[in-house]
């Protein structure tokens, strides 16, 4: 089946589309002044808020459910790219991403696209597949690169979005004495970090390349910087000293939000392995993708109000 064009454009079927990477792809793509794709939106919710707001941007949104294969056939005929991502934070299910990844590769298969940007991680067990899983929303994904193996696929490695530190309130805390804290569970290794809207623009370069990138895995990162690196960002920004503390994951792992054994566990496979983590994610390699990729000093200053109603204000001196 050849690949449908709108207007002479070639078709990416973006899932994931009202997210943070699937989101920023198709946005970055209606920004193109080439115009150079025409988006398909593909959402569960095609009322949604944010669907609607695509639709108005010009793209097509599409109904399709990773849950629902029944779903897919028709929400990739024709596509001449596929842009495949799960949330396994949406239901904390290893054995349901991995069924949703299979179900991607299946569609993208029948669907015979030509170019297919998967959204992945390491696994980090000792083998393939091996054993219990480790760290499960990267385990999953890295175990499921196996079934894109027979397509067109670009595997991309995304980093810690940045974002996280507003939605997930793990920002800098005000203690009872005024100072603002900043516990976070890095040790003394680098995060590395990304806005997650540059992952999208990251994304929509790649597929500009197109089979130039086939077979290769690419890493995204803004910067890698440590927790005092990060603190001193936010302490000239904010105007006042953030104090990072080191805290453990284990530590991190007992805080009472949804996530936080997972994300511990995700902290502490990336102290262990920081080398090999920061060296698969080179800053440079996505600025050569998007020159306009933001550091973490820029990312914090557009978000400076938000940051700072986190924060609160400082507390009067008597």
């Amino acid at each position: 089946m050849s690949a449908a064009v709108h207007h002479g454009r070639p078709v990416i079927a973006i899932f994931g589309a009202t997210g943070a990477q699937g989101g920023g792809l198709a946005r970055a793509l209606l920004r193109d002044p080439w115009r150079r794709f025409a988006v398909r939106a593909l959402t569960r919710q095609p009322g949604a808020r944010a669907a609607r707001a695509l639709a108005q941007a010009g793209a097509e949104v599409v109904q399709a459910d990773l849950d629902r294969p029944g779903t897919l056939g028709a929400a990739l005929d024709g596509a001449y790219g596929v842009f495949g991502v799960t949330d396994f934070w949406e239901h904390f299910s290893p054995e349901r991403e991995l069924r949703q990844a299979a179900q991607i590769a299946s569609a993208a298969a029948l669907a015979r696209v030509r170019h297919v940007i998967w959204s992945t991680q390491e696994d980090t067990r000792p083998g393939p597949g091996a054993g219990e899983w480790a760290v499960p929303q990267m385990d999953a994904k890295g175990q499921a690169d196996a079934l894109f193996r027979a397509l067109p696929t670009t595997y991309l490695l995304p980093s810690f979005y940045w974002d996280n530190f507003i939605h997930l309130g793990l920002h800098p805390q005000r203690e009872a004495d005024g100072r603002l804290l900043w516990p976070l569970p890095l040790g003394g290794a680098r995060l590395c970090g990304i806005a997650a809207e540059d992952i999208g623009n990251c994304v929509a370069a790649l597929f500009v390349q197109g089979e130039a990138v086939v077979g290769e895995r690419i890493g995204l990162a803004g910067e890698q910087l440590s927790g005092p690196q990060m603190a001193d960002v936010l302490s000239r920004m904010l105007g006042e000293p953030v104090y990072h503390e080191a805290i453990t994951p284990e530590a991190f792992g007992r805080q009472p939000f949804p996530g936080a054994s997972e994300m511990a566990r995700m902290f502490a496979y990336q102290q262990a392995e920081e080398t090999g983590y920061c060296a698969a994610r080179a800053p440079e390699v996505a600025r050569a993708l998007h020159p306009g990729l933001l550091g973490f000093a820029q990312w914090a200053q557009s978000r400076a109000d938000v940051l700072r109603h986190l924060a609160g204000a400082p507390k009067e001196r008597a």
